[in-house]
């Protein structure tokens, strides 16, 4: 049956192969391999209605191999959308779009370990009796931030939230104009704001905001003050901003508390891998600030994560909010920040932190590591080596460059196709376009997936 059907021609709506006939096909079969049969089955029977429907615009009928590509296709585009490893050669350390921050194997192996069976989540080793989720986590947090107590919820934009529903519910608080920023994926500040049930006093201007502003709105009774780190993008020119010591201090004098949101977040001195210091959370605590909350995949090298330090007055009001429970982590998510945030507190960041590894690798190592691809690959012109420059990413330290090196593509392809054509290996390649040329920037690619990358480029280099 499929011997004849793979020189047949469909002329009629009788000759389309059935979803079973279709499914048992070995083409069929090996392409769908991955992928769960009723997900499988789902995509051949919507194949065959497309081709009954396509054969009244056919008059000379259609190959059923055309059909059966064009099935093998829909099916490998269904596969591609699972989530699968990819080689990063943007040259953007922390990619929203990629997963943000790597994650190293030795904090994935203690994830692993910790949660392949049970764990002691909510259950007291000393006592026998009910315990605390994230004891730990929190401990470790409260001790690198310097701060009274800690929480954790699943992603800043829940920290903020959490804080404003509970401090400000259908109650007043103070903002810069300069500082109603939107974050990743359209969320924006007011938005949240609202969503809250808090209203939004606004004060400044775009470019400049004092503590005057500030002082000034506080005739309208405000629960709080909300200080949102511009760290997406950035002011140059005329500016001013309040300086967060001083806002915390006037908070102090009025009993109105002075919340800071960090966004990214971050506990070490980032001038030694950028040139440029981001505000720290520890700095944010010692200048006397109620309340900073900040991400955990960001620039802390992590999982996804809602970090909050502060009071812990208000700290317990928070975790007394019945949305607190709505916006918990889970015990993998607990058990990956205090491996990472012990990771802080021994001072073994730069080697167990993958962020920080390749943020930490000189120009002259990747030199290194491009030559030896470029010998092994043996494409002449086609591809060479040169300097670049790399991002940060992640929201976080906007137009600052880190020093990186990339492998461009002379390629007689136009650089999208040549784009198209690393996309479509195996796993996958994302590189970037820049110049009028294709480029794979080695700055956030990690040392194990070198070799995978070298071989592709081995296999794709008569394409190019």
């Amino acid at each position: 049956m499929r011997g004849r059907m793979d020189k047949s021609i469909i002329r009629s709506k009788r000759d389309v192969p059935s979803v079973e006939i279709t499914a048992s096909d070995e083409n069929i079969s090996k392409a769908g391999a991955g992928l769960p049969r009723p997900l499988l089955i789902e995509i051949i029977r919507t194949a065959v209605e497309k081709v009954k429907l396509d054969l009244g615009n056919s008059p000379d009928g259609i190959e059923y191999s055309t059909f059966l590509e064009k099935v093998i296709r829909d099916i490998r585009k269904e596969n591609r959308r699972r989530l699968a490893r990819v080689i990063n050669g943007t040259g953007i350390l922390i990619h929203t779009n990629l997963g943000r921050a790597p994650l190293s194997e030795t904090l994935f192996e203690k994830i692993k370990e910790q949660n392949t069976g049970y764990s002691n989540l909510e259950f007291d080793i000393t006592t026998g009796k009910r315990g605390r989720r994230g004891e730990m986590a929190e401990k470790y947090l409260t001790l690198l931030s310097e701060a009274e107590a800690g929480c954790i919820v699943n992603n800043n934009a829940a920290a903020l939230f959490l804080i404003l529903n509970t401090l400000a519910h259908k109650k007043n608080v103070i903002v810069s104009r300069g500082e109603l920023v939107q974050i990743g994926g359209g969320f924006r500040i007011p938005d949240i704001l609202r969503k809250s049930g808090a209203r939004l006093i606004e004060v400044g201007t775009t470019n400049i905001t004092t503590i005057n502003d500030y002082s000034s709105a506080l005739e309208e009774n405000p629960a709080l003050i909300l200080k949102v780190h511009q760290s997406n993008f950035a002011l140059k020119g005329f500016t001013e901003d309040a300086d967060i010591k001083a806002l915390a201090a006037l908070g102090r004098k009025h009993n109105c508390p002075v919340i800071h949101d960090l966004g990214s977040g971050v506990f070490v001195d980032t001038s030694e891998f950028t040139g440029q210091r981001e505000p720290n959370v520890q700095t944010s605590v010692r200048e006397g600030v109620d309340l900073t909350c900040f991400s955990g995949d960001k620039l802390l090298g992590g999982v996804q994560a809602g970090l909050i330090v502060g009071k812990k007055e208000l700290i317990d009001r928070l975790k007394k909010n019945p949305v607190y429970r709505a916006l918990r982590v889970d015990k993998i998510v607990f058990a990956a920040l205090e491996t990472m945030l012990g990771y802080y507190l021994d001072n073994d960041w730069r080697d167990n932190i993958k962020l920080w590894t390749l943020a930490g690798r000189p120009e002259a190592e990747m030199y290194d590591i491009g030559r030896k691809m470029l010998k092994e690959i043996t494409a002449g012109d086609k591809i060479i080596l040169e300097g670049s420059k790399a991002e940060m990413g992640g929201g976080s330290l906007p137009e600052i460059t880190i020093p990186s090196v990339a492998l461009v593509f002379r390629s007689k392809l136009s650089p999208q196709k040549t784009a198209a054509l690393f996309l479509s290996s195996e796993p996958p390649v994302i590189g970037r376009v820049s110049q009028d040329f294709f480029m794979i920037d080695l700055k956030a690619i990690d040392e194990s997936d070198i070799i995978k990358l070298t071989s592709i480029i081995k296999n794709l280099k008569d394409s190019l």
